[in-house]
């Protein structure tokens, strides 16, 4: 019982010791270190823009998660800039719905691969290149999968497998 006292005192002093913003200076100092080789390297053209930068939101677990998006640094192919979309996953009881932004591509540039943890999204169009490996909450049937893809916005739904859990009711 004392060990499951010190655990969660250790547990909460984690959380209150985390600093959002210092987080978020590392985040944009390594963004700036990667635009400044570039640039140093010749790497980067006037052409080409750079797209970088984060979400926020507040995990399960009650937790901030930060993620980045945006063109990958340094990369060298042919001229075209490959990127992580802006990805939002939302669950409900009965599917998980994948959402990202992916504009400048048209619908028959995207290839989505699905298993029952994950969804992998290529697309890549004239001028731009997404790649990204969307890790999902919970077990999916892959056959299930429906998209859409509209004004740069890729809709996924996923139904959850039967019986990965059974809801209990309480009298």
């Amino acid at each position: 019982m004392v060990w499951r006292r010190r655990k969660k005192e250790e547990d909460e002093e984690d959380f209150w010791d985390w600093d959002p913003f210092k987080e978020f200076d590392e985040i944009f100092r390594k963004m700036m270190r990667d635009i400044e080789n570039a640039f140093r390297f010749g790497e980067m053209k006037e052409s080409r823009p750079i797209i970088r930068g984060f979400s926020i939101r507040i995990g399960p677990d009650g937790r901030p998660e930060i993620r980045e998006f945006g063109t990958k640094p340094l990369i060298k192919e042919m001229g075209v800039e490959e990127r992580k979309p802006l990805v939002d996953v939302i669950e409900t009881d009965n599917e998980i719905q994948v959402i990202a932004e992916m504009p400048g591509v048209k619908k028959e540039d995207i290839e989505l691969k699905a298993t029952e943890r994950s969804l992998e999204i290529k697309a890549e169009g004239e001028t731009r290149k997404y790649h990204e490996v969307v890790s999902l909450p919970a077990d999916v049937d892959p056959d299930s999968a429906k998209a859409r893809y509209n004004n740069g916005v890729l809709e996924v739904i996923l139904q959850k497998k039967a019986g990965s859990g059974k809801k209990i009711k309480i009298e």
